[in-house]
């Protein structure tokens, strides 16, 4: 009986003795485990509150909604505005081209038809020629030239060689047609003129020019001109033949130099 005890005794030991190790073990572990589900609320809250200060709430989402539907109502409203302020300056624009294609239908009315152009110039140009050229016998011109009209008190009196023909006091020795009382001598023909006279007909003097009357004397395009002004003494010894020289007509006769431009010498026709 005590062996039966015993033995019953040692094997309730080895039974209760695993059991409790096994049951402690499993307590260890199942501890772990709570702690893990514990921890993930934590970690889970600082996501969330993340969440909550990114995400606006609803109702701000919804007001910031608000403004860009107001601003296309605002934006629907204004375009037909400016649709209409817009029309008006295309109206603007279009007016000046109407204005620009409207001018030379008016020029056109304006001009004259080209036969009339043709005749105002003819009558222009006889108008000038009468001008140039007023009427004037030979004889007049001749008792002109006999007196010595070109040459009033004060202008350059004559002189017996070409070399004292030169003033040194150019500028206050000469005198314009216009200053001597106009030019009374004899004309060359308008049309005789255009040939072979003006700024686009140079020509040089083939020869020292002659003393006529006490003044210089020379030839060109069938005339016979004198020089009643002196020239600058300045200028070169033989100007006359190394220079080109032309001929124009401004209430008289003036010859000049090209390498001297400026300064017209009084000359009168000589009959």
């Amino acid at each position: 009986m005590q062996l039966i005890r015993s033995t019953r005794a040692a094997a309730l030991f080895l039974i209760f003795g695993t059991i409790g190790p096994l049951h402690a073990q499993e307590q260890k572990e199942s501890k772990p485990a709570e702690k893990q589900h514990s921890k993930e609320p934590e970690r889970a809250q600082p996501a969330r509150q993340a969440q909550q200060k990114t995400e606006p709430p609803r109702a701000q989402k919804a007001q910031q909604k608000q403004p860009q539907s107001a601003r296309q109502a605002q934006q629907q409203r204004t375009q037909p505005a400016q649709m209409k302020q817009a029309q008006p300056q295309q109206a603007e624009r279009k007016q000046p081209r109407q204005k620009l294609a409207a001018q030379p239908a008016q020029k056109a009315r304006q001009a004259p038809p080209p036969q009339k152009q043709v005749v105002q110039q003819v009558q222009r140009f006889q108008s000038a020629a009468k001008q140039q050229h007023p009427q004037r016998t030979q004889q007049q011109a001749s008792a002109w030239q006999q007196r010595k009209g070109w040459a009033p008190q004060g202008a350059w009196q004559a002189h017996t060689t070409w070399q004292q023909s030169g003033s040194q006091t150019w500028d206050s020795d000469h005198r314009t047609w216009a200053q001597r009382g106009g030019y009374g001598g004899s004309y060359i023909p308008q049309a005789r003129f255009n040939l072979s006279f003006g700024a686009q007909h140079s020509f040089r003097m083939s020869s020292l020019p002659s003393m006529y009357e006490g003044y210089p004397r020379f030839a060109y395009g069938g005339y016979s001109f004198l020089l009643v002004d002196p020239f600058p003494g300045t200028w070169a010894a033989n100007w006359y033949d190394s220079d080109n020289l032309y001929i124009t007509y401004d209430n008289g006769y003036y010859l000049y130099d090209t390498r001297y431009p400026g300064v017209g010498l009084a000359i009168t026709v000589v009959l």
